[in-house]
C-alpha cells in the first residue's frame, strides 16, 4: 500500500506539473507567427498599399489595403493563427475577382506588426482595422467581416462588438472555425482540464449569441485540424440569417481544392446581401487557384 501511495503521489505531481506547463506555454501551441513577408499582392498582379494601424493597446500593426475600382463590398480579412498576410495571396486574388476591396492585417507579433499575440491583442488588432476603414470613409453597412480558422473567432468577436455599438456590417463569413478554444482543447487533450487552463478562449459561439446579421459558415468534412463537428455546431447555434458551404480538402487547402464550389458559394452569399454593388458572377477558379 505504501508503494502504491508513493507511485500515485509521483503520478499526481507529474500530472500537476504537466498541467502547469500547458498553462504557462499554451500560447506556443496556439499561435504560429512568422516574421518574414515572403511576397506582396503585386506578385499576384494586385494593386495595393501598405497600411499602418495602431490598436487600442498602442501596438503598431502592418496591413495591406487592396481597393477594387468597382467594389461591391469591402472585406475585412482576419487570417488564421499561422504565417502572416503574405501567405494569403490566393485568397486575396479570389476576393478581388469577386469584386471586393480588401483590408488584410497582421496580428500583433505577426509579420511586420509589433507586439505579441494574445486574445486581447488580436481583438484589439481587428478593431483597429475596423476603425481604419471607418476613418477612411467606408460605411459599416458595406463591410463584410471575414475570418478563417482562429480568425473566424476574431471576426465573430469583432462583429458582435461593433453591432452592440450600433454599427452593423453587411455580413459575416467564418471559415474552418471552431466554437471555442476550450472545445478544441477538450478534443485534443481529453485527459487535461483544458476548460480551466485556457487563457485565450476565443469563444466564437458565445460571441455569435444574439447576433442577427447575415452569416456564411464554411467548413470541410475532411478538415484535419478543426473538426467539422465544431464548425457545424457553430452554424447550428447561430440564430441569424445563415447558410452553410461545404468544402472539399483539408484545413489549409480546402478553399482551393473546392475551386468553383467555393467561389460560387461566396458569390451566392454576396448576391444575397444588401449593398452598394450589383450581383457579380463568380470568378474562374482556375485563375483563383493559380494567381499570376
Amino acid at each position: 500500500m505504501t508503494s502504491f501511495l508513493k507511485i500515485a503521489s509521483i503520478l499526481a505531481v507529474m500530472y500537476l506539473c504537466l498541467a502547469a506547463w500547458v498553462y504557462l506555454t499554451q500560447r506556443r501551441l496556439l499561435y504560429f507567427p512568422t516574421r518574414s513577408v515572403v511576397a506582396t499582392p503585386a506578385d499576384a498582379g494586385l494593386a495595393f498599399e501598405d497600411v499602418l494601424l495602431v490598436n487600442g493597446l498602442g501596438t503598431e500593426l502592418h496591413g495591406w489595403w487592396l481597393p477594387h475600382p468597382k467594389a461591391r463590398f469591402t472585406l475585412l480579412f482576419c487570417h488564421g493563427n499561422g504565417g502572416n498576410i503574405s501567405h494569403r495571396l490566393e485568397s486575396l486574388r479570389i476576393f478581388h475577382d469577386l469584386g471586393l476591396s480588401v483590408l488584410i492585417f497582421d496580428y500583433s507579433g505577426y509579420g511586420r506588426s509589433q507586439g505579441e499575440p494574445s486574445e486581447t491583442a488580436t481583438r484589439a488588432d481587428a478593431r483597429a482595422a475596423w476603425d481604419w476603414l471607418f476613418e477612411r470613409g467606408v460605411e459599416p453597412g458595406s463591410v463584410i467581416v471575414f475570418g478563417r480558422s482562429l480568425g473566424g473567432a476574431v471576426a465573430a468577436g469583432l462583429a458582435a462588438q461593433v453591432v452592440a455599438q450600433g454599427a452593423a456590417p453587411a455580413g459575416l463569413i467564418v471559415e474552418s472555425t471552431f466554437t471555442s478554444v476550450p472545445d478544441m482543447g477538450a478534443r485534443l487533450y481529453p485527459w487535461l482540464p483544458v476548460r480551466l487552463l485556457a487563457r485565450d478562449r476565443y469563444d466564437a459561439a458565445e460571441a455569435l449569441t444574439g447576433l442577427r446579421i447575415p452569416a456564411l459558415f464554411v467548413h470541410s468534412p475532411a478538415d484535419e485540424i478543426v473538426p467539422h463537428a465544431l464548425g457545424r455546431a457553430l452554424f447550428e447555434g447561430y440564430q441569424g440569417p445563415k447558410s452553410f458551404l461545404a468544402l472539399r480538402g483539408g484545413h489549409n487547402d480546402g478553399f482551393l481544392l473546392s475551386g468553383r464550389d467555393y467561389t460560387d458559394g461566396l458569390a451566392r452569399f454576396l448576391d444575397s446581401l444588401s449593398g452598394p454593388g450589383a450581383p457579380l458572377s463568380a470568378p474562374d477558379p482556375a485563375r483563383a487557384e493559380n494567381p499570376a
